[in-house]
């Protein structure tokens, strides 16, 4: 495999003219069962074509510097004993170049539809395995494998298995099975997530590779990967898990941070700095950080701060947070001396996760856009054009993923999502309290993502389906009125 992705990775360095390139895409979560879909399909395809001019090629569909996000993606690659250097992210290959020059050609998996930005290549998709209901028109071109089992990574062995068994060797028998149990909850049926599938193929694996270590250990340690922060960075930690809610003068960030509020404040000499970075970098003007920390009894401690350079908008935001009544937060503020621009508080709610404290802030923002946007019985043109261009943009943008930038989903916002699993009153056997515990917390996971499609934050906002006053009809009766007026005018002073 490490051979494979050098080639890989060499080849597209080192474009040569008549070269074609068969991409592998993952979606844009790049979640672990999206990786190891990408990299080992793209390894079987390599395997069995005889073509000496194709270079199949994995990509993971991210830049390089988000990677580290998905602590349990470098963890397991660490694990296989492959070098994440050999990885080729979106950013290190021009697939619109390539498709300019009719040099690509596409497979998709864990998705089956191009992303909008990426429609334009949708003509040169050969290849579709994904687990998700199809979404894409059918074409003779196209081969689509699609079934609803618990992971895309699944598909993928049981093309490997049937058609090209003697490619298999202990290292991705090892990448399979881990993006398969990862996914399906250690194979647990009390989660909902496995299918007979999933266990048919885990099972082939384990019989074929009887050393493969212990499943129970393999997702102990990719889970335990998933929660682990501390090697991020401050800009890492926020982005990791984070949704974004976009008003007319505010921008504004949630980010889940799986620690103590406190000690996430003070793991830096000058966090206020980093904050502020943060927010100039990403163009926000509003953090809302929310914590959730476990208690040696493994309760869960939940936090959240508000920060802001602009103290009226930090005021507003706490204020509106500290007066929530569906549901009540249960704030008490705490003081961080070091802290002068951020309000931090206890929430003693602790059963108010993220997606709880979501719509608060949504139903705020809608309310001030609407006061923003509405009341006056005229705009000007480019007051309603700049209107309708936050309008279109937060459209795109509302609840950014880690994601999205990154990357997580909560369960219980997502109970769909085929990336993640919880749910209320979730029981699995031989799994930890703090698990559960976390899982039922929903740790964001789009895996999405993709970055998780976003609806817009201003429903209400009376400019939010067009400009009704200023259509093209409006403006051509406009035009003849003013037509008519004239004529009658230049009637009535030639009667004179």
């Amino acid at each position: 495999m490490e051979g494979f992705l050098q080639g890989c990775k060499s080849g597209v360095q080192k474009k040569q003219d008549g070269q074609e390139f068969h991409v592998v895409l993952g979606n844009e979560a790049c979640d672990l069962d999206s990786m190891v879909s990408a990299i080992t399909l793209a390894y079987y395809l390599a395997k069995t074509s005889s073509s000496k001019t194709i270079v199949y090629v994995p990509v993971l569909n991210i830049p390089r510097q988000d990677f580290p996000l998905r602590t349990e993606s470098t963890f397991f690659l660490k694990e296989n004993n492959l070098p994440e250097a050999l990885l080729v992210f979106r950013d290190e290959i021009d697939l619109g170049g390539l498709y300019e020059a009719g040099q690509l050609a596409l497979s998709l998996v864990d998705h089956n539809v191009l992303p909008r930005a990426d429609s334009f290549m949708e003509d040169v998709v050969t290849e579709v395995i994904d687990h998700r209901a199809v979404e894409r028109s059918q074409s003779r071109k196209c081969r689509v494998t699609a079934e609803l089992v618990g992971s895309c990574t699944t598909l993928v062995a049981e093309k490997i298995l049937r058609e090209a068994p003697h490619i298999l060797d202990p290292q991705v028998a090892s990448m399979l099975r881990g993006a398969i149990v990862l996914d399906c909850v250690n194979m647990a049926p009390e989660a909902g997530k496995v299918t007979p599938k999933d266990t048919e193929y885990v099972t082939i694996l384990e019989s074929k590779f009887p050393d493969l270590p212990p499943r129970g250990a393999v997702f102990d340690s990719l889970q335990n990967a998933k929660f682990d922060v501390s090697g991020l960075t401050t800009d890492q930690m926020l982005r990791k898990d984070l949704k974004a809610l976009v008003g007319l003068d505010i921008r504004l960030a949630i980010s889940a941070i799986y620690m103590d509020m406190e000690a996430f404040l003070r793991r830096e000499e000058n966090v206020e700095s980093e904050l502020w970075d943060f927010c100039h970098r990403h163009r926000y003007n509003v953090i809302v950080a929310m914590s959730i920390a476990f208690t040696s009894a493994n309760e869960p401690r939940r936090q959240i701060a508000v920060y802001s350079q602009q103290g009226a908008l930090r005021a507003v935001v706490s204020s509106v947070l500290e007066e929530a009544t569906t549901p009540s937060l249960e704030l008490s503020p705490i003081t961080l001396p070091s802290c002068k621009h951020v309000t931090v508080y206890s929430q003693g709610n602790t059963a108010a996760s993220r997606k709880k404290v979501l719509p608060i802030l949504k139903d705020f923002l809608k309310k001030r856009d609407i006061e923003e946007c509405g009341g006056r019985p005229m705009q000007t043109f480019r007051e309603a054009e700049d209107c309708k261009r936050h309008n279109e943009f937060t459209d795109l943008h509302v609840e950014e993923n880690s994601e999205s930038n990154g990357q997580h989903e909560d369960p219980e916002e997502q109970p769909d999502n085929p990336d993640v699993c919880g749910g209320d009153g979730m029981k699995v056997k031989g799994f930890g309290t703090s698990f559960r515990r976390q899982m039922e917390d929903g740790l964001d996971e789009d895996n999405s993502f993709p970055p998780t499609p976003m609806n817009s934050l201003v429903e209400g906002c009376p400019l939010d389906r067009g400009l009704p006053k200023l259509t093209a009809e409006a403006i051509l009766e406009r035009i003849n009125r003013i037509t008519v007026v004239a004529s009658d005018v230049n009637s009535t002073t030639g009667n004179q």
